[in-house]
């Protein structure tokens, strides 16, 4: 027959779980709303002052980027306007086809491109009032085709003299067009009328 088996002494009660159920709650600290206010507005005005400065800095470091761009595209881009003419097709304009030739003592065509040559007048050949006239137009405008034909031609972008003609600055070699013409008694300088070149 069986029997059940009881253990010796007595049974302990089982109290109550050591673990928390609720979580604990964090403590509310009271704040002062005023210095919280204060705390904040200073951040922000620090903020913004370094934000201001952050920008200023930034736009000048563009201002600074763009002047030297421009500066560099202005001295360093090639010009379309200013052409390095083949020194070879300069001959009088009456006969060649005028891409490049000699109108006149003081007037060009460069690529098909009329220019006048600034600071001189040169006598008339079409329009001469005598044949002396006449006779010296056609010596500086064959001066002016022998000096073109004599080296690099370079002719500078348009600009207007302060006569208000359109007029842009031939160098051959450098050396100033106008300048030599005048120095060679082929032409006067422009001084904004026309000369008598009849005695």
């Amino acid at each position: 027959m069986s029997k059940h088996w009881k253990p010796a002494g007595k049974a302990t009660a089982l109290g109550g779980s050591r673990i928390r159920r609720d979580p604990a709650r964090p403590s509310r600290i009271r704040r002062d709303p005023i210095r919280l206010e204060k705390k904040v507005e200073a951040y922000s005005e620090e903020r913004e002052i370094a934000v201001g400065v952050i920008g200023i800095l930034l736009m000048a470091a563009v201002l600074v980027v763009v002047i030297v761009g421009i500066a560099v595209a202005t001295i360093f881009t090639v010009d379309p306007a200013a052409v390095n003419a083949d020194p070879k097709p300069f001959g009088q304009c009456y006969n060649s086809d005028g891409s490049n030739c000699v109108l006149s003592g003081d007037t060009i065509f460069v690529d098909h491109e009329r220019v006048l040559i600034p600071g001189i007048e040169a006598p008339e050949i079409n329009g001469a009032r005598c044949q002396q006239e006449k006779d010296r137009g056609i010596a500086a405008a064959v001066g002016l085709s022998d000096l073109l034909q004599s080296g690099n031609v370079t002719v500078n972008p348009l600009f207007r003299d302060e006569y208000g003609r359109a007029v842009r600055k031939v160098a051959v070699k450098g050396q100033d067009v106008s300048e030599w013409m005048i120095n060679h008694s082929l032409v006067r300088s422009y001084t904004g009328e026309k000369q008598k070149w009849c005695s």
